[in-house]
């Protein structure tokens, strides 16, 4: 039994309800028949009855785990949406995928796991749905490899789907009476009423290393920033690709702003559950809404919201699984024509609760529509169209700040700058808010691993005018592509975050901010120009000319690049070893299926 099928094209969104039978495209070919009467005596050992076996049998892809506060409630959702499946004459099974906590790991060795651990959460969620027949799938996730690699497989099967995101986390705080008991008289001021998240625990060690806060103050800022469940509080990498997803059209309105734990997510799921019964009736498969101008949909939502890094690279991996052109320059093509229209953290002033407090995302997309920005004509996981979607929206409120008008946008352009040149031949991600500046030149200070470079940033090792160069961080190289929030986040705790730049063919997390590039291929390992760099060549970033250069005459790099050899492998067995041999570069999204 084929665990795919084909793109079925635009007609079938308007398709009229089919025959029964079709209901059950691949449940039929499990349980119908006498010679399925051993399949049959399992599925009634797990709940199932006799009618149940009638009915279209939906999927319901749980990333519930207690690793990390954001998913520690997604088995709940997962029952919503289980629920919203049998209330409308279907039959929802749940079964499990793993996550992972980058927030944990970060710095550390095992983060080296993190982006792996979408491509494990794709195989195992098409291994399940093709094994067990499902005819349709709810997939809910809540961390930022939950989504992409929910996603991936979606397109994959093309069997109807819908995503749910578990929801944003709310803000932590230092209320004044904590600061009262925990604090010094003079010190409580600056603490007390705070809004806190997780970027707040990595800027804070830099602070404490710069002698900026004390040892109490750093543990107040841990205890409290992180309140309960839900994902990271910011324009970080899970908001930014749960946007991105409702976006392209396959999550449900708004799904991708709201609160993890509120009646409006726990409705979500359920209607969740609903939707993809009626997308089997209506014959409306993944690959008919996740298109080219769908995927420049979510690309314009991005730029809009001040987006993560991490997009470009999942968002390309997501295209290639539904087979849609996407590369580094459509970024580049979209980028000069939208602007950055919301004052996000980790670079703006708010937290998305405070974005779902005003509306969510849909009258941003509306405004993006009317601006002529969005493919309004892009069918979604409603059966309706993007346009038809946002036909009733509300604007959100007069006197709210937390997204511009178009006439005073944060930034005129992208702030995702795809550079390239004699250091990133085949492409670089920039995060160019505006604040730090549109150039920047330096002394290279090299090092061939984060945990290094962290710790020269926090013994004062580094300084005014350098520019950090971390290698052997890549897909292959690491292996696994790390994210540089903990050096990124002591810059900024130490206060170089406008005097300093950062370079990697690792990546970035969505909480990363300051003059930063990454994804730089090819990457070090793989004897890319990075590999070459020395200690005090001079190193220039240009977001304007869109350039990453290596100041150093083409002789010099040649005779260099001539010399160089290649590394041993870090890992020689195992996940790690696996990846490093079948992962592509950052530039093609670091698939492991070409």
């Amino acid at each position: 039994m084929s665990t795919t099928t084909p793109r079925t094209g635009a007609k079938k969104a308007s398709a009229k309800p089919q025959d029964a039978t079709l209901h059950r495209e691949h449940s039929s070919l499990v349980v119908d028949g006498y010679e399925r009467a051993a399949s049959r005596a399992m599925l009634y050992a797990v709940g199932f009855t006799r009618e149940d076996f009638k009915k279209s049998q939906i999927g319901i892809a749980s990333t519930w785990s207690m690793v990390t506060p954001c998913n520690m409630h997604i088995d709940q959702l997962a029952r919503q949406a289980e629920a919203g499946v049998n209330g409308d004459g279907g039959k929802g099974v749940i079964f499990g995928t793993i996550t992972i906590s980058d927030g944990i790991s970060m710095g550390t060795e095992g983060m080296k796991y993190s982006l792996v651990s979408r491509e494990v959460i794709a195989d195992s969620i098409e291994t399940v749905m093709g094994c067990e027949g499902f005819d349709g799938l709810v997939a809910i996730g809540g961390c930022d490899k939950n989504m992409p690699g929910c996603l991936i497989a979606i397109a994959r099967l093309n069997r109807p789907a819908v995503f749910v995101y578990g929801g944003t986390i709310m803000p932590g705080c230092i209320t004044g009476v904590l600061a009262e008991k925990r604090l010094r008289k003079e010190r409580r001021d600056l603490f007390a009423g705070r809004n806190l998240d997780v970027v707040s625990c990595f800027e804070a060690v830099g602070q404490f290393a710069n002698q900026q806060i004390d040892e109490r103050e750093l543990a107040l800022v841990e205890e409290q920033a992180i309140p309960g469940a839900g994902s990271c509080g910011g324009m970080y990498t899970a908001n930014t690709m749960a946007s991105a997803i409702e976006a392209l059209g396959m999550s449900l309105p708004n799904s991708s702003a709201q609160n993890a734990l509120s009646p409006a997510k726990a409705q979500d799921a359920r209607a969740a559950g609903a939707a993809v019964l009626e997308l089997i009736k209506r014959g409306i498969r993944p690959l008919d809404i996740m298109t080219k101008e769908a995927f420049e949909n979510a690309i314009t939502v991005v730029i809009a919201l001040g987006g993560s890094t991490n997009a470009v690279l999942h968002l390309l991996a997501m295209a290639h699984a539904a087979n849609v052109k996407i590369n580094l320059d459509d970024f580049t093509r979209i980028g000069k024509r939208v602007p950055v229209l919301a004052d996000l953290k980790p670079s703006g002033r708010y937290l998305m609760s405070e974005l779902v407090a005003i509306g969510g995302q849909t009258p941003l997309m509306k405004m993006l529509l009317a601006e002529g920005l969005l493919h309004g004509d892009c069918m979604t996981v409603t059966g309706k169209t993007m346009a038809e979607n946002l036909r009733r929206v509300k604007a959100y409120p007069k006197g709210q700040d937390i997204i511009r008008p178009f006439n005073n946008p944060i930034k005129s352009d992208s702030h995702l700058v795809i550079l390239y040149g004699n250091l990133a031949p085949g492409g670089a991600v920039a995060k160019i808010s505006g604040k730090e500046g549109l150039n920047f030149s330096g002394k290279a200070i090299v090092f061939e691993n984060e945990q290094d470079a962290l710790a020269a940033v926090l013994d004062g090792r580094v300084k005014k005018g350098h520019v950090i160069v971390i290698r052997h961080e890549g897909p292959v190289g690491g292996p696994g592509m790390r994210e540089m929030l903990s050096p990124t986040s002591a810059v900024m705790g130490k206060g170089l975050g406008k005097d300093v730049a950062l370079i990697t063919d690792g990546r970035f997390s969505g909480g990363s901010h300051g003059f930063v590039v990454g994804h730089i291929t090819p990457e070090a390992a793989l004897g890319g120009p990075l590999a070459i760099i020395k200690n005090g060549d001079t190193i220039t970033i240009d977001a304007t000319a869109r350039t990453l250069s290596l100041d150093v005459p083409q002789a010099e790099i040649e005779k260099r690049l001539a010399k160089w050899k290649a590394p041993k492998p870090v890992y020689t067995r195992g996940v790690l070893a696996k990846y490093a041999r079948n992962v592509t570069s950052a530039s093609q999204g670091a698939v492991t299926d070409l």
